[in-house]
């Protein structure tokens, strides 16, 4: 007969004591967490700001109390609230669906050459670009599409004026997304590859599979929990934008604000604009609970339909 009864706890079992017993370890823990405390958790104090009319003679904590009103005065510009909205939730979905098409395809091709030392240089190549910054990348664009001396406009003839052409924009920004972010995101998924049971490919062969149908029945499906786990990654960050990209590549130009501008850049207008600190942190805020309910929600759903693919 199995014996059930609890064992009791033995002394020395608690917190500190275990703690102790444990101290190299957490002696190496410490620094990591000390860096999330004081980088990631304690500036969340300022989210207070949002519910005051913050002044710097009283500071954060001694500012009058504004309640909901900074929300209010967000929500009630409908017409702006709606466009920069609609245009960071568009922008979200393309760059994610081409992105992550892009970053799939292209980890695939690599990993298919014959050639692994030119594999391995154009992997180089690619991730270079991820290095460059958007105060430098605005200067490569500028090259490009400049209405008087643009490569594009001296190549073929024209005088496209892009920097007042609204519509023109989200194909221009989604070319240089794609250009600064491709090589590094096929990274993740190429590591995932070299993962691969090499014998599931053999057995593909000997069964007589030729290369597209052992990517089909594969690859891809090998590639699925890495996909997914980066999908509800990014959707926390639905309401997020590239400041640099959509300020600093735009060179902000107010022309373009109809399909350009997107609640960070919004936010970043109206700081250097105003002294309304209150009303930019309930921007932030408000920000961070919907992308914050879009994850759980996505999660929630992965875990339904998937569970091992879901994040927790």
């Amino acid at each position: 007969m199995v014996n059930t009864a609890v064992k009791p706890k033995r002394r020395g079992d608690g917190f500190w004591a275990n703690t102790w017993r444990n101290r190299a370890h957490v002696v190496l823990a410490l620094p990591a967490f000390l860096v999330l405390l004081f980088i990631m958790y304690v500036p969340m104090t300022g989210l207070v700001m949002s519910f005051k009319n913050f002044n710097y003679a009283d500071g954060i904590f001694g500012s009058p109390w504004a309640g909901f009103a900074n929300f209010k005065f967000l929500l009630a510009s409908k017409d702006t609230f709606f466009q920069f909205t609609r245009n960071t939730i568009l922008y979200y979905l393309l760059f994610t669906v081409v992105g992550t098409f892009l970053n799939v395809t292209v980890a695939i091709a690599i990993d298919e050459l014959l050639f692994k030392r030119c594999a391995k240089t154009m992997q180089t190549l690619m991730i270079i670009p991820v290095f460059i910054s958007y105060a430098a990348v605005q200067f490569i664009v500028f090259a490009f599409i400049d209405s008087s001396a643009g490569l594009i406009n001296k190549t073929l003839g024209t005088n496209t004026r892009f920097y007042s052409s609204p519509n023109l924009w989200p194909w221009i920004l989604l070319i240089v997304k794609i250009w600064k972010d491709t090589g590094y995101g096929s990274v993740l998924y190429m590591s995932v590859l070299s993962g691969i049971d090499t014998s599931l490919y053999e057995a593909a062969n000997i069964d007589g599979a030729n290369k597209w149908q052992q990517i089909w029945h594969i690859t891809l499906p090998s590639l699925i929990p890495m996909v997914t786990v980066m999908l509800l990654l990014s959707v926390g960050n639905l309401m997020h934008s590239d400041t640099g990209l959509f300020y600093q590549v735009t060179r902000n130009n107010g022309m373009l604000y109809p399909t350009t501008q997107v609640i960070d850049s919004y936010v970043l207008n109206a700081i250097l604009s105003s002294s309304n600190f209150g009303f930019t942190a309930a921007t932030s805020f408000f920000q961070s609970v919907v992308g914050l309910a879009l994850m759980l929600f996505a999660n929630y759903v992965v875990r339904r339909i998937e569970p091992e693919n879901a994040l927790f």
